[in-house]
């Protein structure tokens, strides 16, 4: 049976995800040292859990409203005002969904017609080109350099419009390079998108895991940008909540209304215990949870700063990212492109990192290291990759 005439031409033309395919590999040796998982090694805080366990116990296993639970958006509100001094009505302008992921299918799905443009950053989260493309829409890649950290430029930005682009990406702190916006550098660009008459599709899933005095910005607390942003995030990141699968978007009640819509058919609501799970995360325990998400911070940055030192002084340049919990180090110095380095340290010295051109064109010559593992771990890591580096450059 030829099932080619069967399938949809949008989906057979996605190429596998970068990551999902060098993890196979990985797969096939479990004892190898993996620096590619994107999720925090902490764990979820107790409080979440036990309310989770409590909801269960209770017997609260039923659907709740499509919109997510009003406690929980009412949570989120006061989580949104209080850390970043934007405000949505829980009523109406808030979306419970089943992770970030969902959060950003829907956003794109409810704005985009075949043929709109959409301008990404790259490199970038790699589901953001296969959802546009699944729409009919087309991605255009706004090429972000090392020499810029990685920030978007209102120059690239420039460079990259044209009279289809709809939508902006704004992925930041971003994965896979760490970079962060500023206030000052996302000033910069909010004339020209209101001028454009651009959405801003904002993921700030590493919200929380930034590393400045300032703090994460939202793009949506600037003038006449709430209107026109639709902020994604969630639990996974900032609370150690991965496999919880629940995340939110924040927006416009015309554009959540239409997103609420896609969302009632495709997944009627998120799952209940995880609601619980968040409502404790906000609540209660949110005093205590926020205190352990500043001692993982504080964690994260000295595995930051000690991974940064580390490979400059191989000689693979590495700027210091500012968010997410990954760092960029450029291979090219080894005569590799990221590809060839992480296929082979991993075929020689058993050690895992993602080539960066899963990310995007503009990461072809670097690779993707989480820190997401104990000091313990990346210690033993960065002795075998040194080993392996002083092999390719002498």
């Amino acid at each position: 049976m030829d099932y080619r005439k069967y399938l949809s031409k949008n989906a057979v033309d996605i190429p596998p995800s970068g990551i999902r395919k060098f993890f196979d590999i990985v797969a096939e040796r479990p004892d190898a040292i993996s620096l590619g998982v994107g999720e925090p090694d902490f764990d979820t805080p107790w409080v979440s859990r036990e309310a989770a366990i409590k909801s269960i116990q209770k017997g609260y296993t039923q659907y709740t409203s499509n919109f997510g639970m009003p406690k929980l958006r009412e949570l989120i509100s006061k989580y949104y005002k209080q850390r970043y001094n934007v405000k949505y009505d829980p009523k109406c302008e808030i979306l419970c969904t089943v992770g970030a992921s969902e959060g950003i299918d829907l956003a794109l799905r409810a704005i985009l017609n075949p043929g709109d443009e959409v301008l990404i950053p790259d490199p970038s989260y790699v589901s953001y080109r296969p959802c546009v493309s699944l729409i009919g829409a087309v991605p255009v890649s706004i090429k972000c350099t090392e020499k810029e950290e990685f920030k978007l430029t209102l120059e690239n930005l420039k460079a990259a419009y044209t009279e289809k682009s709809k939508i902006i990406i704004l992925p930041y702190p971003n994965n896979p390079t760490g970079a962060i916006m500023e206030k000052d550098d996302l000033a910069k660009i909010v004339d020209f998108i209101k001028e454009k008459d651009l959405i801003v599709i904002s993921d700030e899933i590493y919200s929380e895991l930034t590393y400045t005095d300032e703090g994460h910005i939202s793009i949506a607390s600037f003038d006449g940008m709430q209107e026109r942003t639709v902020v994604i995030n969630g639990f996974s990141k900032a609370f150690a909540m991965t496999g919880w699968r629940l995340g939110y978007a924040l927006a416009p009640k015309e554009i959540i209304n239409v997103m609420y819509r896609i969302h009632q058919y495709a997944i009627m609501c998120c799952p209940t215990a995880s609601q619980y799970a968040g409502i404790a995360s906000l609540e209660n325990g949110f005093e205590e949870n926020f205190a352990t998400i500043q001692d993982m911070v504080q964690k994260y940055d000295i595995r930051r700063r000690f991974l940064v030192d580390e490979f400059n002084k191989m000689g693979l340049k590495c700027f210091a990212p500012k968010g997410a919990f990954y760092v960029f180090p450029c291979v090219s110095s080894t005569g590799m492109d990221g590809e060839e380095f992480a296929n082979k340290l991993f075929r020689e010295m058993n050690v895992a990192v993602v080539p960066g051109g899963a990310f995007g064109e503009s990461g072809k010559n670097f690779v993707r290291v989480s820190y997401a593992y104990s000091m313990k771990n990346l210690e033993k890591a960065i002795s075998l990759i040194k080993q392996f580096v002083e092999k390719y450059t002498k």
